[in-house]
């Protein structure tokens, strides 16, 4: 079959868009992997169908599916991207100014920026609040902290490795995320760098350590694996997505690091995070809501056979 396709990217994390408003569409695991394929196929993080939404109150749903065909809850930068797809398509009126997208997670209320040809530059994205109970992340460890309404949540706890042991702070943003602060580069392993000559966040070898974690078995669905380093103006972040791989980007661990950050006291709750692809802005409101803003772009659009 023939199928039209547009590429977005938010930050470098790229998604190819299907239209499937009419619903007859069902594509294969081995079809998402070639379409997602950056040699044999159009290449991307993910694909996301653009389907009818059941909810009146949501414009269209999004459906997420990982590179390796496996279906996903959430993903902040495509659903920014998602939000670009509707207004620079005409299914959202530029003039709206905001719309709810409707997700796996749950409806998502998004707010944009148009330019002055009517075509979305920025977003912002009402992802929720942060859940942190260990059985919700889900993640097979005690709780070991409260938060200060007291739930309890997985703070800094280690997890041996070859390695060593590192330690992870837990939290779902509708999807499940571990994340790992360094503060110390120096203390760890010659062999995790590409150079050890030169141990920093951009030199770790995050496919290694990060493929590891991503299916260690106290993460029971898997989990996306984050390492991080908060700076004085900003926190750095590398991140290793559930069924991908290393991105350039990923709004949700963007907000989680964000939280995690937070939470054992070592950023407030707004900060820039810094991903290879570039930067967004992330702040936990007082009402216990997360806040994305950040860019989407229009790579290309064409036709693939499959």
């Amino acid at each position: 079959m023939e199928l039209d396709f547009v590429k977005l990217h938010g930050l470098g994390n790229d998604f190819v868009f299907i239209d499937d408003f009419s619903r007859d569409i069902e594509l294969t695991q081995e079809q998402v992997a070639l379409l997602c394929d950056r040699h044999f196929g159009i290449g991307a993080d993910g694909v996301i169908m653009v389907r009818p939404s059941k909810r009146s109150e949501c414009a269209a749903y999004m459906h997420y599916i990982n590179a390796d065909g496996t279906l996903a809850q959430m993903c902040g930068n495509g659903v920014r991207c998602f939000a670009k797809y509707l207004v620079d398509r005409g299914f959202v009126l530029a003039s709206d100014g905001s719309f709810v997208a409707d997700t796996l997670a749950g409806p998502k209320p998004i707010s944009f920026e148009v330019d002055k040809h009517d075509k979305l530059t920025f977003a912002t994205v009402d992802m929720g609040h942060p859940v942190l109970e260990p059985q919700n992340v889900p993640v097979d460890l005690p709780a070991n902290a409260l938060t200060d309404d007291e739930t309890g949540f997985v703070k800094d706890s280690a997890i041996e490795s070859p390695w060593g042991a590192f330690a992870f702070t837990c939290v779902s943003m509708g999807n499940p995320h571990a994340i790992c602060f360094i503060d110390d580069f120096s203390t760890l392993p010659d062999e995790l760098f590409v150079s050890a000559s030169d141990k920093c966040l951009a030199t770790l070898d995050l496919n290694r350590i990060g493929a590891y974690y991503e299916s260690h078995l106290v993460f029971p669905e898997k989990t996306n694996v984050e390492f991080a380093h908060v700076g004085n103006d900003a926190i750095e972040m590398r991140v290793f997505e559930r069924g991908c791989g290393e991105t350039l980007a990923c709004g949700t661990g963007a907000c989680a690091t964000n939280v995690a950050a937070a939470l054992t006291g070592r950023a407030s709750r707004e900060n820039d995070v810094i991903l290879r692809g570039g930067t967004l802005h992330i702040k936990w409101d007082a009402d216990d809501h997360v806040m994305m803003t950040g860019p989407a772009t229009e790579a290309f659009q064409g036709t693939v056979e499959l």
